[in-house]
């Protein structure tokens, strides 16, 4: 019975100090071991690990990568522009010994670092940069975090930003500059076209001017192409040949009138006085000319008629005009002033008839009557008579 229980409490003894000195170490961990308090160098890799019991504590650390995402940052970029942007690190531990020592939670560190870069980053970096050049930004931000990982053993394998959310107002801007540079493409393909459509059209032209008859059947052509369709349109071909000859004609008649006009009135320069040229604006129209009545008299002569006595006639005139202011109120119609002043002398010229006829200015029955001093009779005298 000794026996068996001395060989029971030697079990006991060894699974007691087997379960106080033998570990077991994953794949995805490393063991760091603290012998009364000192870390060993030596870290123990994955499998069973054996401990001194009561002086070894071993502490495990995961050497997987680690995905850690970065909270939404808010901040000003470089052109002023309010964003806000989160990201993402992916980061290991590659020295288990410092990640255990040289920091209390390295994953609380890398935390914290992270968000502290991504504002510094968003400070530095432009609205373009962060929308559409983000492999320069990743890489700054990866930089930024590098440095202090390093000594606790971390390495950052990378940082990707993940969004960048921007105010209403600005993407409402974006959207009208995208829209307008889109309709600016738009543009310029529809203008190269219409060049390139414009070259292959005058080539085109080319060709048909050498066969005419080439124009009358692309005519044709489309005439049935019209005709094909169920629709009320009609083609009325009208050759430009036409037009053309019409335009020339109305220019040659132009030519003719201008030319006719100014050939008459240099006829008639010779006889009238010399008339100014007409505007530009009335060339087209053709300029008469009339003669004196006293040219025309003279050339054709009424029949049988005597030649008019100027005097006379101003004479005649001149009584009808007194005749017209008599008392009795009749309606003849009144001298004009031009005969007024020639037929009808004044205060001073009936003065100077009476003096030198010696007659008075009325003209009395018994007298010859007063005359002017060129042998007229006066208007008066005449009346009379």
């Amino acid at each position: 019975m000794l026996i068996v229980d001395a060989i029971l409490g030697a079990a006991g003894v060894l699974g007691l100090w087997a379960g106080l000195s033998i570990r077991v170490v994953q794949q995805f961990q490393r063991g760091v071991v603290f012998r009364f308090g000192k870390v060993r160098e030596h870290v123990r890799q994955p499998g069973l690990v054996m401990l001194m019991p009561v002086a070894d504590r071993m502490s495990k650390v995961n050497v997987q990568i680690v995905t850690m995402p970065i909270p939404a940052q808010e901040g000003i970029t470089r052109d002023n522009v309010t964003v806000r942007v989160d990201a993402v690190v992916y980061f290991k531990v590659v020295d288990p010994v410092r990640a255990a020592v040289n920091v209390q939670d390295y994953k609380f560190a890398i935390s914290q670092v992270a968000q502290t870069s991504l504002r510094s980053i968003i400070g530095k970096s432009e609205l373009d940069d962060l929308l559409a050049n983000r492999e320069p930004i990743n890489q700054g931000l990866e930089l930024m975090l590098d440095s202090p990982a390093l000594g606790w053993g971390i390495q950052i394998d990378r940082v990707e930003i993940k969004d960048v959310a921007l105010p209403e107002s600005m993407k409402r801007s974006m959207s009208r500059q995208a829209e307008a540079e889109r309709e600016r493409r738009a543009r310029i393909i529809t203008a190269d076209g219409e060049y390139q459509a414009s070259a292959r059209l005058s080539q085109a032209a080319t060709i048909m001017s050498e066969a005419p008859a080439a124009l009358q059947l692309r005519l044709l052509q489309t005439v049935v192409e019209v005709a094909a369709e169920k629709n009320s349109t009609l083609v009325l071909p009208f050759p430009v040949e036409l037009l053309r000859f019409l335009d020339n004609a109305s220019r040659r008649g132009e030519r003719t009138v201008t030319g006719g006009g100014e050939e008459k009135g240099g006829g008639a320069a010779a006889v009238g006085p010399e008339m100014p040229a007409p505007p530009p604006a009335a060339r087209g129209v053709e300029q008469l000319e009339l003669p004196s009545l006293d040219e025309v008299l003279t050339r054709s002569p009424l029949p049988d008629t005597v030649p008019i006595d100027p005097a006379r006639t101003d004479a005649a005139a001149a009584a009808a005009s007194g005749m017209s202011g008599t008392p009795g109120g009749s309606a003849e119609p009144a001298e004009p002033a031009g005969l007024a002043e020639q037929g009808r002398p004044g205060a001073e010229d009936e003065g100077e008839w009476a003096a030198r006829d010696g007659a008075e200015p009325g003209g009395g029955a018994g007298g010859p009557g007063p005359r002017w001093s060129n042998g007229a009779v006066h208007p008066r005298q005449e009346a009379g008579q």
